[in-house]
């Protein structure tokens, strides 16, 4: 399993549920989780099959940002 770590703009409970549906599609449910607490807001995705770019614009569609961390 690859993990794949992105810096995004998803602060709350709230933008939570509204990514949901979207990630759970892409990536499956149980396979991402989002940071809250810490300043970049960091999604945890773990995955073999789905490329970074694919998750930045599902992100993007629904109005959010996410950037690959190093």
């Amino acid at each position: 399993m690859n993990i794949i770590k992105l810096k995004t703009n998803i602060n709350c409970g709230g933008c939570i549920a509204r990514v949901t549906p979207f990630l759970n599609k892409v990536v499956g449910e149980h396979n991402w989780t989002v940071d809250t607490l810490t300043p970049d807001k960091i999604l945890t995705i773990t995955t073999d099959e789905v490329a970074p770019g694919d998750v930045v614009s599902t992100l993007k569609q629904v109005g959010f940002t996410a950037a690959l961390l190093s």
